[in-house]
């Protein structure tokens, strides 16, 4: 009798701790490297937000910011190997992965953010996203920093204004390139280098996008900002192949639904900020805004025309005439 009691709670133990592992929620790890109050920490709260409301109990999102788990340098390769379910490094940080992303870099490609999404969520925009799937990393969505402008301490409207300047640039084939094809001079230095370097004049200027521009200070240290938007700074929320198809195919659709919504919410944000921190900086009457005409936009597109060419084998032809076709 009593063997027979003892097994009867074991079984019963059992399946009491097989239906607590049933109902144990997925969870999902998200890392990035900036402060919750940004365009992209607010997206992942919105993110954390809407898919722990949906889907109660079936999924827990824990939120890292400021790099408390990984750096974008790191945490692609953390991804590959299960640390980690989803971040939103910079599409720079992806060349490793594919060359193809290296079209965000290109220079004086897209005329204004409009156009970059009318490209991104199209089909090619589209396509990207599942240009690493090889790699193990599947793209969920971009998420906008803005587009980048030019500062330095003399007005720069034309590609012969620039010639001889030293100009900071993060380490990319296509920004060293872009800065050379107008004689400039690009010098690779970490971010966090860049306000002093220009303090000091060991560099003439850099690029960057408004929010980066005011949020770093650089206007303080820089005469003129050229409304250039000739590149783009942005983002892709990624994932691990094997985490999102491994998924139910419900719970995936309602996180994907989830993601949509918060990288809106995000991008709403950043545009936002982008515009009330160009004013800001205006406002402050330390650097003074240079417009260029559409002429004089024209001689930069001419200038880096011969850039295009130089990555058109690794990017493809077809996604540099999509991106051209967005501006229309």
């Amino acid at each position: 009798m009593k063997t027979l009691v003892a097994s009867v709670l074991a079984c019963a133990s059992l399946l009491t701790f097989n239906h607590q592992a049933a109902a144990a929620p997925i969870e999902i790890k998200f890392s990035h490297v900036v402060a919750e109050n940004t365009p992209k920490g607010q997206m992942a709260l919105k993110f954390k937000e809407l898919a722990e409301q949906r889907l109660p109990g079936k999924v827990e999102v824990k939120v890292y910011p400021n790099s408390q788990l990984f750096t974008d340098s790191t945490v692609l390769q953390a991804m590959q190997l299960g640390d980690v379910e989803m971040a939103a490094p910079s599409l720079s940080k992806f060349q490793k992965y594919t060359k193809q992303l290296q079209l965000f870099d290109l220079p004086f490609l897209f005329k204004d953010i409009e156009a970059v999404d009318r490209f991104q969520q199209g089909p090619h925009g589209q396509k990207l996203l599942k240009s690493m799937e090889s790699k193990l990393l599947v793209g969920l969505g971009y998420l906008h920093n803005g587009m980048k402008q030019l500062t330095a301490n003399a007005p720069i409207k034309t590609p012969a204004d620039i010639a001889g300047k030293k100009y900071r640039i993060m380490t990319s084939d296509v920004l060293q390139a872009q800065f050379e094809a107008v004689q400039a001079i690009p010098l690779k230095k970490p971010f966090s280098e860049v306000f002093t370097l220009l303090q000091t004049k060991a560099i003439d200027g850099q690029e960057n996008t408004w929010s980066n521009i005011y949020s770093k200070k650089f206007f303080e240290v820089q005469k003129y900002a050229t409304e250039s938007n000739h590149g783009l700074l942005d983002y892709m929320v990624v994932t691990s192949a094997e985490f999102w198809h491994g998924l139910p195919d419900d719970i995936r659709g309602e996180l994907k639904k989830a993601l949509d919504e918060a990288i809106a919410h995000g991008n709403a944000i950043a545009l936002e900020k982008s515009k009330s921190d160009r004013e800001k900086i205006l406002t402050s009457g330390k650097t003074e805004l240079v417009e260029i005409s559409d002429a004089e936009r024209a001689q930069w597109v001419a200038a880096m025309k011969p850039v295009w060419k130089m990555f058109e084998d690794e990017v493809g032809k077809d996604l540099i005439d999509a991106a051209l076709k967005s501006n229309q």
